[in-house]
């Protein structure tokens, strides 16, 4: 079984770590990082690249001899040269490389000097006092990590963005009641909206610094107060989350915003860009020669060197650039684009509300359409319905339509008849034709054996797809953010076999989903697949998440055209019926 683009990206990054922490060469180092990176993001798994005779070599920053690496991941599954590093250095520095404060260069001496090797004999170094004694730390730093430590063993490294949005934006409304502030944008992968972010990075104008500063450390949510200053204070949340604020000059606060909005790899082009035409690009503006020539907005930072100006969820260095320089940007989808919802659920299996209210609450929200997605009867831990349950309310969703017709007040809207079909294990679905056949649509989902091998569990979608019935793969890796990891899926052997079979993909908006990934969802566009952004609601306020499907589908580099529910019924019923 070839390893996937996760797995290769893992093993480069570890090689890398271990090769640091060693003193190996610095642009060999940087080289596999890089490598890793790009395998990362890229729309397309590498194994499949190398079964069609593609060379790696083509990709940005691959080399010869780390394509021979890649080669060999895909492969065996291993890579030699880092089996050859873990036999010189204990294979669990690399874990602490990753702690927020440290970094291989700091690990290396924390090893060499105290013997750590475990985040136990880190923890220990650190409360003892010893590690302050050493080059390159000191009392500061010692505390800084030993919070990076505890923070790392008592909550996941990176919060969901649906679980940090609250917070966020509780913290800039309070900021935005400060005297004197002019605007205030929460930047990084939030802005980004990143399906997890790290840290919160607040920038903000105002022409006096003192009472924005103020108000921001003394917010009731603030747990701890890292550091503040007249231009830049940091907090910890009683949640958890960091947060930095800075206060910036009306001048600069564009170039600012693109800074630190990021990402790393696409401000590093735009960098690149800019040194070609005799610039400099930082944080405080656009230089000439030292004079500053741009800054007080980001198209002025983009005009600067001969760009458009580039969407926040484009930024991450995945062909954004090129498609700004050929006028090729994508025309991304938006929420008020989105005419219905095809997945929610009922209290016929496990939602909360009974089918009128959730029908009338899609109405509500401006929707055309709200599937109805009941469970089907192998889930029987939440009571899913068997043919003559299903039968019964497709009647039930007839007679709601006409008193929805009669008080609609002109509006058009329908509920539509649809199930959440169970794929069993051997690919089969848990209804039988002469049902699904009476249905508008299908989502089709796994729900079990989630361990199965990559190259079963993807046979296992592929059959199901063969149903003429099939339309809709829901939730396709099945992931929940942060419980349980992705299956092992080829995803690009999915979508072309979505693509020759009439079938479609979900991008699953349920917070703890986010399913399909914004890889993914370049992936399927660049299969020629279209996606349905849906909200698998099960309550009435979960219809709301559909922002979060529709970030994720932007970052996927998604138009209208490649979203299946920004189309009307009618439009939409001619797409959904396969011949």
């Amino acid at each position: 079984m070839p390893a996937a683009n996760a797995e290769v990206a893992r093993l480069l990054v570890r090689l890398a770590d271990l090769l640091e922490i060693e003193g190996a060469d610095a642009f060999r180092v940087r080289a596999y990082r890089n490598g890793a990176r790009v395998v990362e993001d890229l729309p397309r798994e590498v194994a499949s690249m190398l079964e069609k005779g593609e060379a790696l070599t083509e990709l940005p920053g691959i080399g010869e001899a780390l394509a021979k690496k890649i080669h060999e991941i895909v492969e065996t599954g291993r890579l030699r040269a880092l089996e050859e590093v873990e036999a010189r250095v204990p294979p669990s520095l690399a874990d602490l490389a990753t702690i927020q404060g440290l970094g291989p260069k700091r690990v290396k001496i924390l090893y060499e000097k105290l013997g750590v090797r475990t985040f136990e004999d880190l923890a220990k170094a650190l409360r003892d006092g010893r590690a302050r004694e050493l080059p390159r730390f000191g009392e500061t730093l010692e505390k800084k990590i030993l919070q990076a430590v505890e923070k790392r063993t008592k909550q996941p490294r990176r919060t969901p963005l649906p679980m940090a949005e609250p917070i966020a934006e509780r913290l800039l409304a309070d900021l935005r009641k400060a005297k004197g502030l002019g605007k205030a944008v929460i930047a990084g992968s939030y802005r980004r909206r990143s399906d997890t972010i790290g840290d919160l990075d607040i920038l903000a104008t105002g022409k006096e610094s003192a009472p924005i500063m103020e108000r921001f450390v003394r917010h009731e949510e603030v747990g701890e107060i890292l550091s503040e200053g007249p231009t830049r204070s940091t907090i910890r949340l009683k949640s958890g989350l960091q947060v930095d604020l800075r206060v910036v000059p009306e001048e600069s606060f564009g170039a600012a915003l693109h800074y630190f909005t990021g990402s790393k790899a696409h401000n590093i082009a735009v960098r690149g860009r800019a040194v070609e035409r005799g610039l400099k690009i930082n944080e405080y503006g656009v230089f000439r020669d030292e004079k500053p020539i741009a800054g007080r907005t980001e198209e002025e930072v983009y005009g600067a060197v001969g760009l458009p100006y580039i969407q926040p969820e484009l930024r991450e260095d995945r062909g954004e650039i090129r498609a700004a320089e050929e006028g090729a940007l994508p025309r991304l989808v938006t929420l008020k684009e989105i005419r219905g919802d095809l997945h929610s659920h009922t209290d016929a299996t496990d939602g909360r509300f009974p089918l009128e209210e959730m029908a009338r609450a899609a109405r509500e929200r401006g929707y055309e359409y709200l599937a109805i997605t009941d469970h089907t009867q192998s889930l029987t831990v939440v009571r899913g319905q068997d043919p003559k349950r299903i039968r019964a309310q497709m009647k039930a969703i007839d007679r709601l339509n006409a008193d929805l017709e009669r008080d609609g007040g002109g509006r058009p809207f329908r509920v539509l008849k649809s199930a959440e079909v169970d794929i069993l294990e051997d690919g089969s679905l848990d209804l039988p034709d002469d049902v699904l056949k009476e249905l508008d649509l299908t989502v089709c989902s796994v729900h079990s054996k989630f361990d199965l091998p990559r190259t079963q569990q993807t046979e296992r979608i592929i059959r199901a797809m063969d149903d003429r019935y099939f339309t809709i793969l829901g939730h396709p890796t099945c992931r929940l953010i942060p419980r349980r990891e992705p299956c092992q899926i080829d995803l690009e052997r999915v979508v072309e076999a979505a693509r020759e079979r009439g079938c479609y993909l979900e991008v699953n908006a349920q917070p703890e989903r986010l399913d399909l990934t914004d890889v993914h969802c370049l992936m399927a566009k660049q299969g020629g697949v279209k996606v349905a952004i849906s909200t698998d609601s099960h309550s009435i306020t979960s219809l709301d998440a559909m922002r979060y499907g529709v970030d994720q589908a932007r970052r996927g580099w998604l138009t209208p055209d490649d979203v299946l529910n920004t189309r009307s019924w009618k439009a939409l019923s001619k797409l959904v019926r396969r011949a």
